[in-house]
């Protein structure tokens, strides 16, 4: 009987990517054949987060495909599976002698007990175990402040974080990697039913690109286009002045490092430009993840406890009006037809969206944030929740809650010329700007010059601004 051959499983969760990979270096370190696997496993109905949304399993698809190109050009094939890990591990057994087995750490709290059933099995097997962190720039239990305690306001977590960002320089690629001799028999990618059977996400490619090249041609837009101007840009929507690399993040076809070191290193061979705005944001990512890792019960529950009493409207009609871009209002329609049509939507309109409909609305914030873990390309547990949990005034460092976003003063300030506008709502296209932000408020001539009539072509306000905040504060001011 042929002996099995030795091999370090490489077990890819959310890492897609061949440079500045800690996983993959680990496993050449090994010695031994390396075999890529991405194991697609059933939720667990405990844990609902672990189920991606739509949008994210259309860009998971396209990354699990350029992966297997680069592996390919290594001369290495990817192996997928959709089992239990622990069913996927007993069949490669069945193949090989399995002296490794080195994975991307994950460090939402739902990731635990499926890590720590394969730390046991390898236990059990005699397999090294390793699980390396490989998507954050560190770990995000790492920090405490001086009474030992997690942080829940960003600047003094900014503060303690800053001195400690030292690494190596990124890591390239490997130029080669051993193969074993043969390779385990493996699902073909459509076999895992990530793509939608409806091609609604059809527009999502002349967006983006996913995969490590995608990631790494944004980065060289970024940098060549918008990183010098990104402290004032990121604001107006209407412009290309962010960075559009969150996805490219959250399913770790670049790393923050290696994001984090080429920022620095175009502002320093470009002193007239400013980085630093941008690796504030990085860094607010990784606020995110180290208050998730300390607070598993956000996605769920607010921070606040006394938002658990607030006077939330159950209201299925407003809540499909929001998510379908027809409230009445240009700048939340706008921002809500982008997200449908492109499954990303720009940072400052995020705010504008989810405050409408958190306090124009009164919906609650969990609603708000599962229509994003739907369509969003870069949902992501932690930045999804600490998002919601920041505008609706609940989580921590939130924007007070009495800080409710005027739609119209924030479009005509962030959208002035109407570019956004006009862009997502192109029924609203020949109204002159002057009335752009504020249909209702067009007279009658300027309508039909426009050839709009409100409440057929485009819709009327769906709420009184004005009223909708003088309730929302009285629901707030209730809860004191």
């Amino acid at each position: 009987m042929t002996p099995k051959p030795d091999v370090t499983l490489w077990w890819i969760r959310q890492c897609f990517r061949l440079a500045d990979n800690p996983a993959l270096q680990a496993a050449l370190e090994t010695g031994c054949p390396v075999v890529p696997v991405y194991i697609h496993h059933p939720v667990p109905p405990h844990y609902p987060q672990l189920k991606r949304g739509a949008a994210s399993n259309w860009w998971l698809h396209h990354s699990l495909a350029a992966l297997t190109d680069s592996l390919q050009t290594k001369g290495l094939r990817l192996s997928l599976f959709q089992a239990d890990p622990n069913v996927a591990l007993q069949h490669l057994q069945a193949v090989y002698t399995i002296r490794h087995l080195i994975t991307d750490q994950h460090f939402e709290p739902h990731q635990a007990p499926m890590l720590e059933d394969v730390a046991g099995w390898c236990r059990a097997n005699g397999v090294s175990f390793q699980a390396l962190n490989t998507n954050l720039l560190l770990d995000p239990t790492a920090l405490a402040n001086k009474q030992g305690r997690p942080y829940k306001v960003f600047t003094p977590f900014y503060r303690a974080f800053r001195p400690l960002i030292t690494w190596p320089k990124p890591k390239p690629a490997p130029s080669q990697i051993i193969a074993p001799m043969h390779w385990p028999e493996t699902l073909p990618l459509p076999a895992l039913g990530l793509l939608p059977k409806i091609n609604w996400a059809e527009g999502f490619n002349r967006y983006f690109e996913p995969g490590e090249a995608g990631a790494l041609k944004r980065l060289d837009t970024f940098l060549n286009q918008a990183v010098a101007a990104y402290g004032h840009q990121r604001d107006i929507p209407g412009l290309d002045g962010t960075s559009q690399l969150s996805p490219h993040l959250h399913f770790g076809e670049i790393s923050p490092q290696t994001l984090w070191a080429e920022v620095m290193n175009h502002c320093h061979l470009h002193p007239e430009e400013q980085g630093e705005p941008y690796l504030r944001q990085l860094v607010w990512r990784e606020f995110a993840h180290h208050i998730l890792a300390h607070f598993p019960q956000m996605p769920d529950t607010p921070m606040d406890q006394k938002f658990e009493r607030m006077a939330w409207q159950h209201n299925p009609q407003a809540l499909k009006a929001w998510q379908q871009g027809l409230t009445g209002y240009p700048i939340v329609d706008a921002g809500m037809r982008q997200l449908w049509h492109t499954g990303w939507l720009h940072n400052r309109v995020r705010m504008v969206v989810g405050s409408f409909l958190v306090k124009d609305l009164m919906i609650p914030w969990q609603a708000g944030a599962d229509w994003f873990w739907q369509t969003l390309v870069d949902a992501d547990v932690a930045n999804n929740t600490m998002g919601w949990q920041w505008i609706a005034g609940c989580g921590p460092d939130a924007a007070p809650y009495f800080r409710i976003f005027n739609p119209t003063l924030q479009s005509r300030k962030f959208d002035p010329d109407g570019t956004y506008i006009r862009t997502w709502v192109p029924e609203l296209a020949a109204l002159p700007n002057r009335y752009l932000h504020e249909p209702a408020s067009a007279p009658a001539a300027e309508l039909e010059r426009a050839r709009l009539v409100l409440g057929k072509d485009y819709p009327l306000p769906m709420v009184n601004h004005a009223q909708a905040r003088h309730q929302a504060m009285a629901a707030y001011t209730a809860l004191k």
